[in-house]
């Protein structure tokens, strides 16, 4: 292809479609490599979406209709020794975050890019020639490993299961997360304010895992109740929770690039950085990193290119040190919930409850996670 483009996105997954969209709002003649990973209809996951990203998505024309996103009017969380900690709303909002399926996002960037002549989807086979390559592929990827990109990676010994589950009572936007024997399970709304169904994330132990992801669908749900007790149920055979989906696993790591950006080239998403999943904010911070590049992009001097390595450490520099901060957050609780004694368990859920009486706290813990500290 002797095209000459101003930005190649490689990866098109949610990060490299929605920064494809911010650009091509530029007017950037934007190229997008395909990745060929199947349909996106099979991706069970949700991802729980805050302010900040909700506005970029309403930006790009991407975010779902009224019943494609569920709010989350409430967050209860558990300890394993009476701890316990509940999250609501900042005065004047109604939500904490949404709810929104994998695949619908993701139908909805395909969408939107329908509407956008400046950006051109490409096989990824082919040879692009941009002012600048934008990395977007993932924890694993193979343009960054091809730049010779450092990749610090500290594998957690955990992997994360996802899955769906049906309800035969509506869950009122109530999401519902207990740390537990070095478990993490979240309970987290779908199909609207009034639905019926879970979006399950459950990390554990790899051997533990591998015996769960063997259980047929009663035998996983049975396994559920026991971990998180009587809070949500209680279960009689599979009900009231039927699982009604294939259980997905995948092995958690925190994980940063050693540089986010060069001569011509940047990374974002989780090609740059990955934190554990328990507070539901990786793709937030990837999107973060596509408002922020495509802000520092549109800023720039009329005689820098796109490519410039420093108007590229400008994005660097404003996000390294939220992801950072971001990664050890979940590290830390990760961590002190890791383990099992009964010292420990004494100091970490007299810990929460003693956030949980602390109004400020909680507000700066709930502004964090909305991602308002982002906004401009």
């Amino acid at each position: 292809m002797t095209t000459q483009f101003d930005v190649c996105i490689q990866g098109d997954g949610v990060v490299g479609r929605s920064l494809a969209l911010m650009l091509a709002r530029q007017r950037l003649k934007v190229a997008l490599l395909q990745s060929h990973q199947g349909s996106p209809m099979h991706d069970i996951r949700a991802y729980a979406l805050n302010r900040a990203s909700r506005g970029l998505l309403e930006e790009v024309r991407a975010w779902p209709a009224e019943d494609g996103a569920t709010p989350v009017s409430a967050m209860q969380v558990w300890g394993d020794e009476g701890g316990q900690i509940r999250f609501e709303p900042e005065a004047g909002q109604h939500e904490l975050a949404w709810l929104v399926p994998a695949s619908q996002l993701l139908e909805n960037l395909a969408q939107a890019l329908r509407f956008a002549p400046q950006v051109t989807v490409v096989d990824s086979t082919q040879a692009v020639q941009a002012a600048l390559q934008v990395v977007c592929e993932g924890r694993d990827s193979s343009g960054r490993q091809a730049l010779g990109i450092g990749w610090n990676s500290r594998p957690y010994a955990q992997k994360a299961l996802a899955a769906r589950l049906q309800g035969v009572s509506p869950h009122g936007g109530e999401a519902r997360q207990w740390f537990v024997d070095g478990e993490i399970v979240a309970l987290l709304p779908m199909g609207g304010a009034s639905g019926r169904e879970w979006a399950l994330v459950w990390s554990v132990s790899l051997a533990r895992a591998q015996v769960l992801q063997t259980l047929d669908a009663q035998g996983f749900v049975q396994a559920l109740q026991a971990r998180i007790g009587a809070q949500v149920g209680p279960f009689s055979q599979v009900g009231p929770f039927t699982l009604s989906s294939p259980v997905m696993g995948w092995p958690l790591h925190l994980s940063q690039a050693d540089r986010w950006v060069g001569p011509g080239w940047a990374l974002a998403g989780d090609a740059a950085h990955t934190v554990h999943p328990l507070a539901g904010q990786g793709l937030n911070l990837g999107l973060a990193d596509v408002r922020e590049l495509a802000r520092v992009i549109g800023d720039r001097e009329f005689w820098r290119s796109p490519g410039d390595q420093r108007l590229l450490r400008r994005y660097e520099r404003a996000r390294k040190a939220e992801v950072q901060a971001m990664g050890l957050l979940t590290d830390g609780l990760q961590g002190l919930f890791a383990y099992n004694s009964s010292q420990w368990q004494a100091l970490r859920n007299w810990g929460m409850n003693a956030v949980g009486s602390q109004r400020w706290i909680k507000s700066w813990l709930v502004r964090r996670a909305m991602g308002q500290s982002q906004e401009v």
